[in-house]
């Protein structure tokens, strides 16, 4: 048990806490699946993707550079810098992963922004809680694309689910566990007018970057 008498998590525990979150990743997967139809990709290499990358954000950058005739480099090169963020997050959390080299590597790709962020709500990173929500979401993330792939333009246009919208109060809801004092505050609001700013002259990815960035070095301090 936890110095502070809490019970100590169980991998059940994080798959429980993400139970809330599932209907994100299922229309998220679906519309990913459908789109990567649109672009040409067949159902196999849609479905590797998501399985290999998870993580929906760069993987929709890709899919769109690819449907707008750019080049694979130009796909690598957003998704990559969608992906930056996750420095700071695995450096944040890589104290909690146990055993191994290789076992800590392949349990780190469970990292995304949703288990990351329920992991962290007690104060600390609590590796239960990670894998089991990381799981619970690859599975989704993964079947849900194959669904996507399969059915494809039967499910209608992903632009009218509305994601946009949703994604983001599911954004805002994980980030209130977090916003307990001044100075998480203040690195919250600095992110937002960063990335503000930098949305309309930066390429994809390079405003929440700079914001994790900026982030970062006010935790130096």
């Amino acid at each position: 048990m936890p110095s502070d008498g809490r019970p100590v998590p169980r991998v059940r525990d994080g798959v429980r806490a993400a139970l809330p979150l599932i209907l994100g990743p299922l229309l998220f997967g679906l519309s990913f699946g459908v789109l990567a139809e649109a672009a040409g990709m067949s159902a196999l290499a849609a479905v590797v993707m998501s399985a290999t990358t998870f993580a929906g954000s760069a993987q929709f950058a890709a899919i769109s550079v690819l449907e707008d005739g750019g080049t694979v480099l130009a796909a690598v090169v957003s998704a990559v810098l969608l992906n930056a963020r996750y420095i700071g997050q695995s450096i944040a959390a890589a104290s909690i992963f146990p055993g191994s080299r290789p076992r800590r590597f392949v349990e780190s790709q469970l990292i995304v922004d949703e288990s990351w962020a329920l992991s962290g709500r007690s104060g600390r990173f609590e590796w239960p809680i990670l894998v089991g929500a990381g799981l619970l979401l690859y599975v989704l993330w993964v079947s849900s694309t194959a669904i996507g792939s399969v059915v494809g333009s039967a499910l209608g246009d992903p632009n009218d689910l509305g994601l946009d919208a949703a994604f983001a109060a599911l954004f805002l809801a994980l980030a209130r566990p977090y916003l307990r004092e001044r100075k998480a505050v203040a690195a919250a609001l600095i992110a937002v007018a960063i990335t503000l700013v930098l949305i309309p002259v930066a390429p994809a990815g390079a405003p929440l970057v700079a914001a994790s960035a900026a982030c970062l070095l006010g935790l130096r301090r």
